[in-house]
């Protein structure tokens, strides 16, 4: 029988075998990543941010910088032992709430205006993820961001590619399109819960 997305134990086992499994702290393909994921948000400021798939906290602690709040969510309790270390050492653990959860479990409320799906999507199966969008779609607020930015390459271990969930992601109903991006390496989009209004726009 399929399981719906990636065993927490497989994670589990990767943060048993490396803090840092997926080098997010090292590799400038993670650090240029994030660069772009922040430039491409089209809002100066957020007021509550969720961020499922936290990992070690490298791209929530750059997330505090443009958000009064983030709420951080990660199965592996490793990862997020990391987070706190990394944020109390940045002065910004009182910014962050972090929780041991998955992506397919309710989210948590707290009225988020901006969402961050970053390298996510990938570890549910399409239906699954699809389910997961459908079913928190409507708990969001008018005008609320939605970033998904997501590895392009295949990974034999990943239900499906990041383009894929990218793709389901875009195909939710009530979800605008805003802005992308894409390289060989990565794709990330922007979404808007209201409409598409351009930043220029939106600025006056």
């Amino acid at each position: 029988m399929l399981t719906p997305r990636l065993p927490d134990a497989y994670f589990d086992a990767m943060y048993a075998a490396s803090s840092d499994p997926w080098q997010l702290d090292t590799r400038w393909y993670e650090q240029r990543k994030y660069a772009i994921t922040l430039s491409v948000l089209p809002r100066r400021r957020y007021r509550r941010a969720f961020e499922p798939g936290c990992s070690i906290g490298t791209l929530t602690e750059r997330l505090t910088e443009r958000c009064d709040l983030v709420t951080a969510t990660d199965v592996a309790v490793a990862a997020l032992r990391g987070a706190d270390r990394r944020l109390r050492a940045a002065g910004r653990r009182d910014q962050v709430n972090l929780l041991q959860r998955s992506l397919d479990q309710p989210w948590p409320t707290g009225g988020f205006d901006l969402i961050v799906l970053s390298e996510v999507g990938y570890y549910l199966r399409a239906d699954t993820l699809r389910a997961v969008l459908d079913r928190e779609r409507p708990r969001l607020a008018d005008g609320a961001t939605i970033v998904a930015a997501h590895w392009r390459h295949p990974v034999d271990d990943y239900p499906i590619s990041g383009d894929h969930a990218n793709e389901i992601i875009g195909a939710t109903p009530g979800l605008h399109l805003a802005g992308s991006y894409r390289d060989p390496d990565v794709a990330i989009d922007v979404f808007d819960t209201a409409s598409a209004i351009s930043v220029a726009a939106g600025d006056g």
